[in-house]
């Protein structure tokens, strides 16, 4: 997988950004791809027989994934290859992972076939550097897992490192940017020898393939590819497997043609409403292939989170397990995976064939909306993880009134009281939560819905955070994002902000700005509503403790409550701020809640 994460998140990012361009109709072939949304990627080869460790010295570099300990740990070709010794044969069994991977609810599996280290893990007769003929054993581990995918209808794709190999003399070596680079007829020789014959083989000897999964994090114009090489691979698949579907690290533009989905950066969700089919390959630990120094599980509520979210923004969520040479799953893998499988049992409506509302991304405090339309009716899914003290769900956005609110998973039905005010919409929930992960709750419509997506959320406390993320005019603001020290904040000279609060009661609001005046002055501020205008001044701020006895600080920002203003009658208002003069203010954000 990536190299290096946090180097590179930002950059990928960007790549996709750029490079991208709206499918104008979804292509038939993803439609699978968006409607299963969960599958498992399984990273198994020669790098699990070493564990994460080399001669008693562990993985060297901070973002130490097992499976690059070849390069990381400078170990020769020969070496290696012995890894293959301490495989257990009689204990693999390929199907084990398949039943895994049905119990958890997941739709398809993406396998390594071949990872950067060059080792083919299938029987090829491309070279000699495979797994089997390292092992001198005749098992094809693809073969087997083809067969058992095909027994347990199951989804099968390929993980290939097309770009990468640090087996073949002529392919890509990272140190290659101090060593020297290989020519561009060598590369094609590499290309030509092992990429494109390997790719063959596995596009022909077994079966329908549901996708191809590549692995290049860069544009091929930074790279030593060609794009004729890039459209021969795609040529070729559309050739021999004419439905499997190409994702976006093989490196070309994502559109129609050449790209059919988009893959995100290792471990990065969505931050918005997509409209082309995209995912997120993410790890349940941090290690992707097997690292028997492993400490860093993620939780099944950490998975549950990335699988919603990523759902409720239309994208989908493949999730890594790193067997061992033996072919068993960490038991903390497996428990992980058998809860989200039993939660999917019953709420699985709510994620299979089920997409996300185009509204501003992580606007609920309490969790996330998905939704699913058939025929005339349409169901939204409030996706509850922080069950609300006062058992009010509060849900902003939509303008439609729901025919019917109720509990699903529950052998009841019980249906649940609410309120629709304009676009915001109060349920009214029983005392505890109905599930120990995610509760959902059902909302059903029989027509059409009507977003609002400019509206500030209504928070879970009852009040109204107006910030850089929900102003309306955002993109015309100079917002600095959070550094891990300073907060989101929008640094203004006197310019309006702009809000729209759908206001769902009538009544006295407080307002308290939360802001650091950087000046040697108090700062004039105003907050204005339709009819009524708040004033206060900001006192000069200056620095706060991060950490003690560390000289670890950071510009304090201040919560000041400035006054209060008399909201009349429910529905939407324009709320501005501003400055008096020129005198730069960094406001972090503006809270609105009615006093009771």
């Amino acid at each position: 997988m990536l190299q290096n994460l946090k180097r590179i998140s930002i950059t990928i990012s960007l790549f996709l950004t750029l490079t991208c361009t709206l499918f104008a109709q979804e292509n038939p072939k993803t439609k699978w791809f968006s409607h299963d949304r969960f599958g498992m990627f399984i990273h198994w080869g020669l790098y699990s027989g070493a564990e994460g460790l080399w001669k008693g010295e562990k993985l060297r570099y901070i973002n130490n994934y097992a499976e690059w300990l070849r390069y990381r740990n400078r170990v020769s070709k020969d070496e290696y290859g012995e890894l293959a010794k301490r495989f257990v044969w009689d204990q693999i069994n390929p199907e084990e992972w398949v039943l895994l991977a049905k119990k958890a609810g997941m739709k398809y599996i993406i396998m390594t076939t071949k990872h950067h280290d060059g080792v083919a893990i299938w029987d090829t007769k491309i070279g000699n550097y495979s797994l089997s003929k390292l092992s001198g054993s005749n098992r094809d581990i693809i073969k087997e897992l083809a067969a058992a995918c095909k027994k347990h209808n199951m989804k099968l794709g390929f993980y290939y490192s097309h770009w990468i190999d640090w087996e073949h003399p002529y392919a890509w070596d990272h140190n290659q940017e101090l060593t020297g680079h290989v020519t561009d007829t060598q590369y094609n020789q590499y290309w030509q020898e092992k990429v494109m014959p390997q790719l063959r083989e596995l596009l022909t000897n077994y079966g329908d393939i549901a996708l191809m999964w590549f692995d290049m994090w860069i544009p091929y114009q930074k790279s030593i590819i060609k794009k004729e090489q890039l459209e021969q691979v795609v040529e070729l698949i559309h050739t021999l497997q004419p439905n499997c579907l190409i994702n976006s690290r093989l490196g070309l533009q994502t559109d129609e043609k050449n790209i059919d989905f988009e893959t995100f950066g290792d471990n990065q969700f969505g931050t918005s409403y997509i409209q082309h089919p995209w995912e997120t390959p993410g790890t349940i630990a941090h290690s992707w292939g097997y690292n028997g120094q492993e400490n860093e599980w993620k939780s099944t509520s950490q998975i549950f989170n990335s699988l919603i979210s990523n759902v409720s923004l239309n994208g989908g969520f493949t999730l890594n397990i790193g067997p061992r040479a033996d072919g068993t799953v960490p038991y903390e893998s497996v428990t992980r995976l058998e809860d989200i499988g039993k939660w999917l049992n019953k709420h699985g409506e709510s994620i299979y064939g089920a997409t996300g509302l185009d509204l501003r991304a992580n606007q609920h405090d309490w969790g996330y909306l998905t939704t699913k339309t058939t025929g005339t009716k349409t169901n939204v899914y409030a996706q509850v993880f922080n069950w609300p003290l006062d058992r009010v769900l509060r849900i902003s956005g939509i303008k439609t009134k729901p025919l019917q609110i109720s509990i699903q998973g529950t052998t009841d039905h019980q249906n649940l009281k609410f309120e629709q005010i304009g676009s915001i919409l109060h349920v009214h929930l029983p005392n505890k939560q109905t599930d120990n992960y995610v509760s959902t709750i059902v909302i059903h419509y029989n027509e059409p819905l009507q977003l609002d997506k400019d509206i500030v959320a209504e928070s879970t406390f009852g009040g109204f955070a107006l910030n850089s993320t929900n102003a309306q005019n955002r993109e015309q603001l100079k917002v600095i994002r959070y550094d891990g020290k300073k907060p989101n904040h929008i640094q203004t000279a006197g310019e309006t902000i702009a809000w729209e609060v759908d206001f769902p009661e009538a009544g006295t609001y407080k307002i308290d700005v939360s802001a650091h005046n950087p000046n040697r002055d108090p700062i004039e501020i105003k907050v204005h509503t339709t009819n009524e205008t708040a004033s206060g001044k900001l006192t000069p701020n200056g620095k706060m403790v991060v950490e003690p006895n560390e000289n670890n600080y950071t510009d304090e920002f201040v919560n000041t409550a400035i006054g209060r203003i008399r909201i009349n009658q429910t529905g939407k208002q324009k709320i501005t701020f501003q400055t008096t003069g020129n005198q730069q203010l960094w406001l972090n954000s503006i809270w609105l809640e009615k006093i009771k």
